[in-house]
């Protein structure tokens, strides 16, 4: 059974930066794809990045230039650098080796 805990999440003030960690069991993060989501209330639950098993990288437009996926294989974690964040960026942001996902972990991008 394969489990992802997220974490990392939190309050911060626009301009600033986070970094959410994906700690995967159950599975070898560098043998499947791998996915951040983020998802507001009343609103569908949306890709923000993803890593493929061979390394490749692709993201959403609206974070594209400030996101950063990675992995850590040793840690079987992946991990998602957000710079730069807008109050846009507030959401609930769940990680995912389908058809697995985790609980999410909240971000709030305030002044």
């Amino acid at each position: 059974q394969v489990e992802l805990v997220e974490s990392g999440g939190g309050l911060v003030q626009p301009g600033g930066s986070l970094r959410l960690s994906c700690v995967v069991s159950g599975a070898i993060i560098s043998s499947a794809p791998v996915a951040w989501y983020r998802q507001v209330p009343g609103k569908e639950r949306e890709l923000v990045a993803i890593i493929a098993s061979e390394g490749t990288t692709h993201y959403t437009d609206s974070v594209r230039g400030r996101c950063t996926i990675s992995r850590d294989n040793a840690k079987n974690t992946v991990y998602l650098q957000i710079d730069t964040l807008k109050p846009e960026d507030t959401a609930r942001y769940y990680c995912n080796e389908s058809p697995s996902w985790g609980q999410g972990t909240q971000v709030t991008v305030s002044s």
